[in-house]
């Protein structure tokens, strides 16, 4: 479906005379951190692995202070958003752990929202100029790939077993989370979930599967909370199924949200660790894949 979808959209787009300068490119949000990534500097891939790696065309990285609050820091989402995402240009979205959360609340609070047109050349603040003073509503954004989304919150936050008082820790209990903006508003676009499943260290705190970090209730988008796991695992509420269908517990995900990858052999863990690893290998695969 996702193929499809985009060679439409590519398709049509080339139909339009003034849209044949269009360029297309690939945001990277990163999740949370030590507040080390350097904000505005959209070259800076040091929370995913080396730069030169693939990672879709003309990749952006959009940093923010992965130890604040969401909405605190969304302002940057929405200047990398603005910058490359309006007027000719289209994007690619792709977004790790409490990333999730900051394009989700991006496109639900300020998705229908008038933004003048940029001219993707951004100041050192990651600010970009206008173009010729015209607006539109909204971005340009083909699909979001989420790398074991956060958007769903976190029980480790609940728990207090992160060992840190952050902001943002504040932001990922499961109920804040949920209630922060509202999911089911993605302004059309597709939330396609990569959903991990190699977690050992917090198997008594974290319910169902999960890759260390966040459960399937999360990763998956499920609309509620709850012990989801693979099929034939036990002691389980129910089944995370792949695609936009419910749990098999009759669970339902947020609208527009899709499993793409169901971790059925728990080979994947939470953390790029600097060199694309764990889910977000998987998910730069995929956006490696559409370079045009």
């Amino acid at each position: 479906m996702k193929k499809l979808f985009s060679t439409a959209v590519i398709a049509a787009t080339a139909l339009v005379g003034a849209e044949a300068s269009a360029t297309n490119y690939s945001l990277w949000i990163h999740g949370r951190n030590g507040g080390s990534t350097q904000r505005g500097n959209y070259a800076d891939f040091s929370y995913w692995g080396p730069s030169s790696t693939a990672a879709g065309v003309n990749k952006k990285a959009v940093n923010w202070n992965g130890t604040q609050r969401i909405s605190v820091e969304n302002f940057r989402i929405r200047d990398a958003l603005d910058c490359f995402c309006t007027g000719a240009n289209w994007c690619y979205v792709a977004a790790h752990s409490a990333g999730n959360l900051q394009i989700g609340y991006a496109l639900s609070l300020y998705g229908g929202s008038t933004r003048y047109k940029k001219n993707a050349v951004p100041n050192s603040s990651g600010v970009c100029g206008n173009t010729d003073g015209t607006t539109q509503v909204g971005w340009n954004i083909k699909w979001v790939d989420i790398a074991s989304g956060a958007g769903g919150g976190s029980e480790l936050a609940n728990m207090g077993d992160w060992a840190v008082s952050d902001p943002l820790t504040s932001d990922l209990v499961t109920s804040t989370a949920r209630a922060m903006y509202n999911h089911n508003t993605t302004r059309s676009k597709w939330f396609y979930m990569f959903a991990g499943a190699r977690g050992t260290a917090y198997s008594g705190t974290l319910p169902g599967q999960d890759d260390e970090a966040v459960s399937y209730h999360s990763t998956g988008g499920v609309s509620v909370t709850g012990g989801f796991c693979n099929p034939g695992d036990w002691f389980c509420d129910g089944t995370l199924n792949t695609g936009t269908a419910a749990t098999s517990d009759g669970k339902a995900k947020w609208s527009y949200h899709t499993v793409e990858l169901r971790d059925d052999g728990e080979a994947y863990d939470h953390y790029a660790a600097g060199n694309w690893a764990g889910i977000v290998g998987p998910v730069r695969a995929d956006m490696a894949s559409y370079a045009y």
